[in-house]
């Protein structure tokens, strides 16, 4: 089910080549054409689980069976009770979806009923919220129901856009994460066969409060001699040698010393890297991996 759903998300088509320039014009960033933004298809409200809390603004649905006078749609008050015919104020918020069946069963029978049989259901969920934005195609402040995943989010939010690289940041504003962080990276792999730790970051639980970011795609240039000069997007942990094999290699007078213009984003300061595609094949010095905005240049051979 869950590879079924993350496939639904990233169904989105990858991004045409980059489109060298013309001949008499000096190589410069393609940007990628534009995309039909992908779609998933949003779940039906389900019905809460037990471990949902209930709060303030939520509307549930009380159900007494064999006693219909009995049975309500009731709003939790900004105090956290319910008003129930018999009983008066009931207080509730706080409580699980469960804890408040069996409380209101309890109450029922203490002075009303024998063995009565309650159903409570939420019918309106408005007292806890998650705000998705960024790169998914229906952003906002989505409600809580019940043991709300990070699948479940990103697929009533319709899915990442096809501008999405899959890297995902959740932020906590109350409490924090597993390990004390306040927010922490997950990635999802543009994949139709999704990993075991696509699977466990998916099936990551949401609170109350918590942000979710979809980042967009970071991307590189590559010029010079190679065959495809353009913009390309940054996938999983791209280096050197897998951008110039993604502009289709060097040409003819290409050659293997390479250079990598990097800017701080920070201080704005500039570096460049030299890198020998030669050595680097021969296993005689480690690839280089790219972040965004670097310019990889491929000088022409002197011979």
């Amino acid at each position: 089910m869950i590879a079924a759903l993350l496939i639904a998300l990233l169904q989105a088509p990858a991004p045409p080549e980059a489109v060298p320039p013309a001949p008499d014009a000096p190589a410069t960033a393609q940007a990628p054409a534009a995309e039909a933004p992908a779609t998933a298809q949003a779940p039906a409200t389900p019905a809460a689980r037990g471990d949902y809390e209930v709060g303030p603004g939520d509307v549930l649905e009380v159900n007494v069976y064999g006693n219909e006078d009995l049975s309500r749609v009731v709003t939790v008050q900004t105090n956290g009770t319910i008003s129930y015919p018999l009983l008066g104020e009931v207080q509730v918020a706080g409580l699980t979806v469960a804890e408040v069946q069996r409380k209101i069963t309890n109450l029922l029978e203490k002075d009303y009923l024998v063995k009565p049989q309650v159903e409570v259901k939420v019918r309106e969920y408005q007292s806890q919220f998650v705000s998705v934005v960024g790169e998914v195609n229906s952003p906002g402040r989505k409600p809580l129901r019940g043991r709300t995943r990070l699948i479940d989010l990103l697929t009533e939010a319709g899915g990442f856009k096809p501008t999405a690289s899959g890297d995902v940041i959740i932020a906590r504003t109350e409490g924090e994460l597993a390990e004390g962080q306040k927010s922490i990276t997950v990635r999802i792999t543009r994949s139709t066969s999704p990993s075991m730790q696509d699977l466990v970051n998916l099936e990551l639980p949401l609170k109350n409060g918590d942000i979710v970011t979809a980042l967009p795609k970071s991307y590189v240039t590559v010029d010079g001699e190679v065959n495809r000069p353009g913009r390309y997007a940054i996938e999983a942990d791209l280096t050197v040698t897998g951008a110039v094999s993604l502009a289709g290699g060097l040409t003819r007078f290409g050659s293997s010393d390479v250079k990598v213009r990097r800017t701080d984003p920070g201080t704005g300061k500039v570096s460049i890297l030299e890198v020998d595609l030669k050595e680097v094949r021969n296993g005689k010095k480690p690839d280089v991996p790219l972040v965004s905005n670097d310019v990889i240049s491929v000088s022409r051979r002197m011979f």
